[in-house]
């Protein structure tokens, strides 16, 4: 089947359920066994076990991703950031060496450089453009590589193939955020990604009003990730695999409106004497355009421009002042968001040398003509401010 079609009956088998559509909320934490032969028979992560373990609620849901993604099986965690960073914990040990996108979301970063450097993992960030070159950074001690395409804040797109042929090579498994591309627009499991990681709290969940994450792997690596995981406690509750579930349902349709817009307003804004660049890899303009052609089915609604040089004050205004994009953490959701953004706080590889301000864009459902009106006259108060 078409995406457009498994976003839709994924994960659903109404004859479990009464004939029902969607799959009902399952809250539980004691399943009872009938025998006790029964109870000490059971298998770890196989059917209904514990609470914690899953209920069919959450069963649907990381069906329905697994098989959008083409993977063994998915696991649902309670926040995006869990299901970067716990599978992680879950693979690397002391003395292991990690290669890290410097592109990557800035709370994983983090929890390289405090949580897993106090447990004895060295992390080296690489530069996102790295390619091939990948494997000279490759030590006896690497165990994984992580990815994320396009990167946060700066929106690099990486050669995904390659760089996992190059840690195959060399027995090291790859892991890759692909939150940007949803499990629609990019399927790294077919370019041999051993993991992959998406917050559900973005474009999956759809409307801003949900916390969670889901990871999806290869059969081989399975057992060892979910074991991992589920040592720190952190499922997806059944409401929000529910949540989850329901903004599935629409995600190929509301992906569509947001690159429509995204790009004409991408396209709009590099017209303009305020903006020195535009970091969109669906712009032919885009550094990453020839990849993101490559390995991409499409694009979402999240970017970055480059402002030319101005005072704090004159961004200040120019934000400030915006009725449609509001000014918030996250993404993804149906509203449009605005966010002054420090690419060079977070960056060691590879240092981010533009003069001008950055700023983040997530252009959501509204009618594209209102959202460039809005930031035309969020320019004119810059220039004035200026």
């Amino acid at each position: 089947m078409h995406d457009a079609t498994l976003v839709t009956t994924a994960g659903r088998d109404p004859e479990r359920h009464g004939g029902i559509v969607n799959p009902p909320v399952y809250r539980a934490s004691t399943i009872l066994a009938p025998t006790v032969a029964e109870f000490e028979s059971r298998k770890p992560f196989v059917g209904l076990s514990y609470g914690r373990a899953g209920t069919p609620t959450t069963f649907a849901f990381e069906e329905a991703i697994a098989e959008l993604e083409g993977g063994y099986r998915a696991i649902a965690l309670a926040s995006g950031l869990a299901a970067m960073n716990l599978p992680l914990a879950a693979l690397l040990r002391a003395g292991d060496h990690l290669l890290m996108v410097d592109s990557c979301y800035g709370p994983t970063r983090r929890f390289c450089t405090a949580t897993l450097a106090r447990f004895g993992v060295r992390t080296t960030f690489y530069d996102p453009r790295i390619g091939t070159a990948i494997a000279s950074l490759i030590e006896p001690e690497t165990r994984l590589v992580f990815l994320e395409s396009p990167g946060s804040l700066t929106f690099e797109v990486q050669d995904v193939p390659a760089i996992v042929a190059a840690a195959r090579a060399r027995g090291v498994l790859t892991m890759i955020d692909a939150t940007w591309a949803t499990p629609l627009l990019l399927k790294p499991l077919r370019q041999g990604v051993d993991i992959v990681a998406h917050a559900v709290t973005k474009y999956i969940g759809g409307h801003s009003d949900l916390m969670m994450g889901v990871v999806t792997t290869t059969e081989a690596v399975h057992d060892r990730v979910r074991a991992g995981v589920y040592e720190f406690g952190a499922p997806a509750s059944p409401e929000d695999c529910w949540l989850a579930l329901r903004g599935l349902r629409t995600l190929d349709a509301r992906l569509e409106r947001h690159a429509r817009s995204a790009l004409r307003i991408a396209t709009w804004l590099q017209a303009r004497p305020e903006v020195a660049r535009v970091l969109y890899p669906a712009l032919p303009s885009d550094p990453g355009y020839a990849l993101w052609q490559r390995d991409f089915n499409g694009a979402s609604g999240l970017f970055g421009v480059v402002l030319r040089p101005c005072p704090t004050a004159a961004v200040h205004a120019m934000v400030d002042g915006l009725r449609l994009f509001g000014i918030g953490a996250s993404w993804g959701g149906y509203e449009s968001l605005c966010l002054v953004t420090h690419p060079e706080r977070f960056r060691t590889a590879v240092p981010w040398t533009e003069p001008g301000p950055v700023l983040r864009l997530h252009v959501g459902l509204e009618d594209p003509d209102d959202l460039i009106a809005d930031l035309e006259a969020g320019l004119a108060r810059l220039t004035a401010a200026a």
